[in-house]
């Protein structure tokens, strides 16, 4: 098949400059909706990216800039004002105020579909919101909140005219009126109704399995992109994605597999853009009494054992990985962020990799003999996750912890990873700003659900001294002393190990020549920001 692929980009090679007026991008995984507020996912991003906007734009290197605010400004720790934008319209002609940031907040708080508190976490922060003119407001945190801005990069903000007109505020635990009336639902964002953003392009149909379909919203208030039409389809294996590429049924596509990439980069038919990410891979390891994939689910549960917990990680040959599974993509992990970032410890080399003290931290830990677990995994939307799974498994084997890797697609796996239905899952994420904050408040942290702290906390790891370093850094707002608490609570994390860094990807496109894409951070891939050379 690879042959047959390398052997098209040579006809490619005379292909001229794309001219058409029409954008197909093959994703690498499915969006799971059409609802900005359902779950957050780089798939359903790169969706809704193009259909709503924020309060605060993140831009392809992760700085906060305006959007739907031009300005924001501190009036004391807890309260920012914001200036909004004058002028824009939603694609229904309605026109966008200080309403609209009310009723995006209200509903998401009242939104019974959501996943894993994506982004009511963010909200219930926030204590109230004031409005002092129609294109004015305040936003007071419960408690100080340095990277606001940030955070509510991913706030899309939806119209208030899709239901029936009526006045809410954002009161906090108050519920927003909730009883007043209904919401926007799931199913009317997928079906169309409700997917009235104000962003460069309009929803015009959604399909979960299939192609989803936006025009260019020709009122735009920015600067309008180039193509008329954006086909979004979903192709999870990365030879199809390819072939699609070299047969001509798409333009862009994301994550073509690490294995081409040497002979993608000397053909002069396409044209790459690689990016360095925050996108961590890493495992949860479960803390109940009984987790179900250890030992059967009989208990006691050996993941509860920091000596096991670090065992596992010393099983781990992270350069390997690197270089055998991923080509050279990505870059093995020596703490929880890239070096040089907030909260980070300078200079960390790489996890050590040491097998011998592996098994002897198991015996010490009163498992001699290994015991047995599984490994659960996506199979199609991190860069060679299904073959990053097969290797954790194959070396935990070599420990004598007899390991099963059960991959499967990411629809079905995050649901049911919310659920906690696995004991080892296999987790990406990426910060949204150069602050390990985020990831300890969302990850590791334990669960306070009122305060949106510890969500994304599936293995239910809850460390006092942890704890005592990392929730005050969450609202220091001195940036020095934020570091500092922050560098203390990746030590702690690291000597315990609740979660197994492994590498941090690098994001890779490939298209046609005749297109211009520099590629982002964050590993969405939007059709404003891809032009013709």
């Amino acid at each position: 098949m690879r042959e047959w692929v390398m052997a098209g980009l040579s006809a490619l090679a005379l292909a001229g400059p794309v001219e058409a007026q029409t954008l197909r991008i093959a994703m690498a995984a499915e969006p799971t909706s059409a609802d900005p507020q359902h779950y957050a996912a780089a798939p359903n991003s790169t969706l809704h990216d193009h259909v709503f906007e924020s309060l605060v734009d993140l831009d392809a290197r992760l700085k906060a800039g305006p959007s739907l605010a031009t300005s924001w400004t501190r009036r004391d720790d807890r309260s920012w004002v914001f200036e909004l934008r004058q002028g824009v319209r939603f694609h229904n002609g309605a026109a966008f105020t200080a309403a609209d940031v009310h009723f995006s907040f209200c509903r998401i708080v009242n939104n019974e579909s959501e996943l894993a508190s994506s982004f009511s976490s963010t909200i219930r922060r926030i204590a109230r919101v004031e409005t002092e003119t129609p294109h004015r407001i305040v936003i007071t945190t419960r408690e100080p909140e340095p990277l606001l801005p940030s955070d509510l990069g991913s706030i899309r903000i939806i119209s208030a005219s899709t239901v029936a007109p009526r006045a809410v505020t954002y009161d906090g635990a108050q519920g927003c009126g909730a009883k007043e009336g209904p919401w926007p639902t799931l199913a009317q964002f997928n079906e169309g109704s409700a997917a009235i953003g104000t962003g460069p392009f309009r929803m015009r149909s959604f399909g979960r399995s299939g192609v989803t379909e936006l025009v260019r919203n020709e009122e735009y208030w920015g600067r309008k992109p180039h193509w008329a039409e954006v086909r979004l389809q979903p192709v999870t294996a990365a030879g199809p994605r390819l072939a699609g590429l070299l047969s001509g049924d798409h333009d862009v596509v994301e994550a073509p597999s690490t294995a081409d990439i040497p002979r993608l980069r000397g053909n002069a038919a396409m044209r790459l853009a690689v990016a360095p990410t925050t996108r961590l891979i890493f495992l949860q390891l479960d803390q109940r009494e009984a987790a179900p994939f250890v030992n059967g689910g009989a208990a006691p549960n050996p993941l509860r054992d920091v000596r096991v917990r670090q065992a596992l990680s010393l099983a781990i040959d992270r350069n390997a990985i690197v270089q055998r599974v991923m080509d050279g993509l990505a870059v093995p992990a020596a703490q929880f962020l890239p070096d040089g970032m907030t909260g980070t410890i300078p200079g960390l080399p790489v996890l050590p990799y040491d097998p011998a003290r592996a098994r002897a931290l198991l015996a010490e830990a009163g498992y001699p003999n290994g015991f047995t677990l599984t490994v659960h995994a996506t199979n199609n939307r991190y860069v060679n996750d299904a073959r990053i799974a097969q290797a954790l498994g194959q070396y935990f084997t070599r420990i004598g912890v007899r390991t099963e890797v059960d991959a499967m697609p990411s629809n079905v796996f995050f649901g049911r990873r919310a659920r906690r239905d696995f004991s080892v899952p296999m987790g990406g994420w990426a910060a949204n700003a150069e602050e390990t904050l985020l990831f300890f408040r969302i990850w590791v942290a334990s669960l306070d659900r009122d305060r949106g702290i510890g969500t994304s906390n599936y293995s239910g790891w809850s460390d006092a001294a942890f704890d005592a370093l990392a929730i005050p850094a969450l609202t220091t707002m001195d940036d020095q002393a934020r570091d500092r608490l922050l560098r203390e609570a990746s030590q702690r994390a690291l000597e315990q190990m609740p979660v197994l860094p492994i590498h941090f990807e690098s994001a890779v496109w490939a298209f046609r020549r005749g297109l211009k894409f520099e590629g982002r951070m964050d590993q969405t891939t939007l059709a404003q920001e891809i032009s013709p050379e």
